[in-house]
């Protein structure tokens, strides 16, 4: 994979409130956006190659130009709620960002036959594609490619925005 820089930080846990308080002392983030009950569908989502069923709980905020993401399982069996019953709550990703859809597969490929396993995978309404890698050999649970559309560029600038 070419070299990219991580554009978000992302943490699972069990309390959106508790973990937007530490990170806002720790980090400096002003202002979280809540986005609740999203839905991640069997039609466009897998988890370890199968079809995925859950709704997440997410908080987005910024520090400077890194994305924080904050994920609350809510239900069903994803990739958070398998790292949360491994490990509790904590750091589970970073994120990259592919320039497009056939940059996203070419990204995918890459990390493949560079060793990487997808471990989940989806596509969201809006167009935003995301894939979570094991990355246990670089030091944290998961890197997470992902597809940013124009559309979903403007909320994220918009919740970038509400930091200052």
């Amino acid at each position: 994979m070419p070299d990219q820089t991580p554009v978000q930080i992302a943490w699972v846990t069990r309390d959106l409130a508790a973990t937007e308080t530490a990170l806002t002392h720790l980090l400096g983030a002003k202002k979280w956006v809540r986005m609740p009950d999203v839905h991640f569908g069997p039609d466009t989502c897998t988890h370890r190659g199968r079809p995925a069923d859950y709704v997440a709980n997410v908080s987005l905020s910024y520090a400077g130009d890194t994305q924080l993401e904050l994920i609350e399982p809510v239900r069903g069996d994803s990739i958070y709620t398998e790292f949360l019953d491994a490990s509790g709550p904590g750091l589970h990703h970073v994120a990259i960002e592919a320039d497009d859809h056939d940059h996203f597969d070419t990204m995918l490929v890459d990390a493949e036959r560079g060793g990487a396993s997808v471990v989940s995978r989806g596509a969201m309404p809006g167009g935003m594609s995301f894939a979570y890698l094991s990355a246990a050999q670089a030091g944290v649970p998961y890197l997470e490619i992902a597809f940013v559309p124009a559309e979903i560029r403007a909320f994220f600038d918009y919740v970038k925005q509400e930091q200052a």
